[in-house]
This record gives structure tokens, C-alpha cells and sequence, in this order.
């Protein structure tokens, strides 16, 4: 009986949490102004908070880059994805232990290789290539927060 109880919590605790980050979403367009306007911003930023910011940057960049792919608008789309590979290479650089909310980067990182990973299987077979390298080197980015995360 307090098993049950226990999951029907923690799946309702879950459903709220994926509701609170959906709506937790900027889904504002994003171009190239803007994202190095946000780039300067982050580079300007403590060392300790860049992780995270690049983190958030490249998953906003994704979903752009998804909503693109969606609307048939490749050539964007994939302008895009090369951008979120060298803004995942800047996490990889600047990512230590001592960064703050790195854990919450490591989850952005997380839910931007599903988001990819999903890309990955609707796309055609042309766009496959620069999909799959985004998503190898997000989660390149994602396996080295993770060590930070729970490195000793």
C-alpha cells in the first residue's frame, strides 16, 4: 500500500515539475542578433554562472531550431544547429565543479539531447548528419557536467 501511495506521489510530483518547465519555456523567436547578444551577456557573466547560461542558451537555440525544422525551413534550422555545437564546445570549456547550478545545466543538457535525439528520428535523411553531430557533441557537453556533478 505505501509503495503505491508512494509512486502515485511521485508521479504526480513529476507531472507538475514537466508542466512548470514547459510553461517555464521562452518561446520567443531567437536569431542571430540575439543570441550574441545573449552570448556577450554570458561571456561578461561570473565564471561560476556561464555553465548554466550557455546550458540555457543551447536549449533555447534547439527548440528554435526544432520549431524551424517543424515549419520546413532546413537552411535555418541547420544554421542553428551548428551554432548550438559551438555553444555546447563553450559549456565543455568553461564547465567546473565550482559552477553554480550546474545541475540544473546538466538537466537543460539532458533535455536538449532528448529533444535532439527526437529530431534525430523525424528528420530526413539529408539533415541526419548535422542532427547527429549536434546531439554526439551535446552529449559530450552533458557527459562532462555530469562528471562535475558527481565528481569527488
Amino acid at each position: 500500500m505505501r509503495s503505491s501511495v508512494g509512486l502515485a506521489a511521485s508521479l504526480l510530483l513529476s507531472m507538475a515539475m514537466t508542466q512548470v518547465y514547459a510553461s517555464s519555456r521562452n518561446t520567443e523567436p531567437i536569431d542571430q542578433e540575439a543570441i550574441q547578444a545573449m552570448e556577450a551577456k554570458i561571456s561578461q557573466a561570473e565564471p561560476r554562472y556561464q555553465c548554466f547560461l550557455y546550458a540555457r542558451l543551447v536549449d533555447q537555440v534547439t527548440e528554435v531550431s526544432v520549431k524551424q525544422y517543424a515549419a520546413g525551413d532546413v537552411k535555418k534550422a541547420t544554421g542553428l544547429l551548428k551554432k548550438v555545437q559551438q555553444l555546447a564546445q563553450k559549456i565543455e570549456r568553461t564547465v567546473t565543479r565550482k559552477d553554480k547550478r550546474l545541475k540544473n545545466a546538466e538537466l537543460l543538457l539532458h533535455n536538449t539531447s532528448f529533444r535532439l535525439t527526437q529530431l534525430l528520428h523525424s528528420s530526413s535523411y539529408p539533415d541526419r548528419e548535422v542532427v547527429a553531430q549536434t546531439l554526439a557533441q551535446v552529449n559530450q557537453a552533458e557527459r562532462k557536467a555530469l562528471i562535475q556533478v558527481f565528481g569527488n
